[in-house]
C-alpha cells in the first residue's frame, strides 16, 4: 500500500533511499538536541547549562555556515561521495560525546554532529521532480518531521531506563545512516552546467536578486518558529495550564501528526493551484491561532487549536518550497538550495536567544504573541505581493 503511495508520487529508487537516511539522521538530530545534549549532558556528563548551551548553538552556527560550500561541492563532485563523508564526520562526532565530559569536547562533538549532516537535506533536494514538487516535498517533511519527533520521545524513554544505552543508540543509527550512504547514486548532478564558478556565481546572484522581496519572509518565518523553541514548555505549563506530561505529549502529537498527516495531500493540492493562498492563507490561520493559544483557552480547545496549526503548517511547507524552486538555477541546484537553506537558517540562529531573552524580561506569552505578530506580517506581505512572484517564471 505505502509503496504503491510512493510510486504515485513519482518517487524514484534514489530520493527513497535518501529518505531513509533522512529519517535515521534527523531522528538522531531530534534525540540529540532536544533530549541527549541538555538531559544526558547534565545528568550524566555533570555538564553545566552554559556549556550544554553553547554546544547546541555550535551545532547550528556549523549547520548553518557550511551549507553553502556543501552546495558548492555537490555542484561539483559526487553525490554519494559528499554524503558518505558527511555523515562519517557526523557519525565521528557522535562517538566523541564518549569524552563529553571534558567540556571543549562535549562542544567540538555537536559542532562536528552540525557539520556532519547538512549534506542529506541538499542532495533531497536537488533530487526532488519539478512537476511534482510540492507533493514530494510534503513526502519529505514528513518523513523529517516523523524523524525529529520520534527522537526525543524514544530518547527520553530510554533516558528514564537506561542512560547509557541512549548514547550507543545513537552510534548505532549514525553508523546505519552511514553504511546506507554507500548505496547512494554515485554520479554527478546531471544538469550541472560546465561553466567558470565567476559565471555561476553572476547567474545565481541574478537569481537571488530576483527574490530579494522574499528574503525578509524567509528569515521571519524561521525566526517566529525558532523563538518557540526554549519557552514551549513553559507556555504550556503556565497559559495552558498543563501540569502532565501526558497532557504536552498528546498536545505535540496532535499538532506534529496533523502537519504529517497534511503534508501529502495539501503538496498535490498545491501543485495543481496557485502557490499564493496556501501561503497566505496558512501563514495567516497558523499567526492567529497561535495568538488563540495565549489566551488561556480549555484544555479542549487547546487540542483543537493544535489540530489548525499543524494543518495550517502542512499546508505552507510544500508551497513555499516550490515557490523557492523557482529561483534555483537549473544548472547550480546544490549551490543555489545551500544558500537559500543558509539565509532560512539565520532565523533559526536567532530565534532561540531572542525567545529566551524575551520571555526573561517579560513572560513566555509574550514570546508567543511576537512570534503570532511575525507570522501574520509574513501573510499580509506576501497577500501584498503579485501573484506573478508565485508562479512559473
Amino acid at each position: 500500500m505505502y509503496v504503491k503511495k510512493i510510486r504515485a508520487l513519482g518517487m524514484g529508487r534514489d530520493i527513497v533511499l535518501l529518505a531513509v537516511i533522512l529519517f535515521f539522521v534527523e531522528f538522531v538530530r531530534g534525540a540529540a538536541l532536544v533530549s541527549f545534549i541538555p538531559i544526558y549532558g547534565q545528568n550524566i556528563l555533570y555538564i553545566s547549562l552554559a556549556i550544554i548551551g553553547a554546544a547546541t548553538t555550535a551545532h547550528y552556527l556549523t549547520d548553518t555556515l557550511l551549507k553553502t560550500a556543501i552546495g558548492y561541492l555537490l555542484d561539483r563532485l559526487p553525490a554519494r561521495l559528499i554524503i558518505n563523508i558527511g555523515l562519517l564526520i557526523s557519525l565521528t562526532g557522535i562517538a566523541l560525546f564518549h569524552y563529553g565530559n571534558i567540556p571543549w569536547v562535549f562542544i567540538f562533538a555537536a559542532a562536528l554532529y552540525g557539520v556532519g549532516i547538512s549534506p542529506v537535506w541538499i542532495v533531497c533536494l536537488t533530487k526532488v521532480k519539478e512537476d511534482q514538487r510540492a507533493a514530494q516535498m510534503g513526502f519529505l517533511y514528513m518523513i523529517w518531521l516523523v524523524g525529529m519527533g520520534a527522537g526525543p520521545v524514544v530518547l527520553n524513554l530510554i533516558l528514564d531506563y537506561k542512560p547509557a544505552f541512549s548514547y550507543w543508540l545513537l552510534v548505532a543509527l549514525s553508523t546505519v545512516a552511514w553504511l546506507l550512504s554507500f548505496f547512494v547514486a554515485g554520479g554527478k548532478q546531471a544538469e550541472r552546467i560546465s561553466v567558470p564558478f565567476r559565471e555561476q556565481w553572476e547567474a545565481l546572484r541574478e537569481k537571488l536578486k530576483a527574490i530579494k522581496p522574499l528574503l525578509p519572509g524567509m528569515i521571519l518565518q524561521t525566526l517566529g518558529a525558532s523563538m518557540l523553541v526554549p519557552i514551549l514548555p513553559t507556555f504550556v505549563a503556565e497559559s495552558l495550564s498543563f501540569t502532565e506530561h501526558r497532557e504536552y505529549s498528546l498536545l505535540l502529537l496532535l499538532g506534529g501528526g496533523c502537519t504529517v498527516l497534511g503534508l501529502v495531500p495539501m503538496g498535490k493540492w498545491s501543485d495543481k493551484s496557485s502557490r499564493k493562498p496556501f501561503l497566505v492563507i496558512g501563514f495567516g490561520i497558523f499567526a492567529l491561532t497561535l495568538a488563540s493559544l495565549s489566551l488561556h483557552p480549555s484544555k479542549l480547545m487547546a487540542y483543537g487549536l493544535a489540530v489548525v496549526l499543524g494543518l495550517s503548517y502542512s499546508a505552507v511547507l510544500p508551497a513555499w518550497n516550490a515557490l523557492l524552486a523557482l529561483y534555483v538555477p537549473p544548472g547550480q541546484k546544490g549551490l543555489g538550495w545551500s544558500l537559500l537553506s543558509t539565509v532560512e537558517g539565520i532565523g533559526v540562529l536567532i530565534g532561540p536567544v531572542l525567545g529566551g531573552f524575551i520571555a526573561s524580561a517579560t513572560s513566555a506569552s509574550i514570546v508567543v504573541w511576537v512570534s503570532a505578530a511575525l507570522f501574520g506580517i509574513v501573510s499580509i506581505v506576501y497577500l501584498l505581493f503579485p501573484s506573478r512572484w508565485f508562479a512559473e517564471q
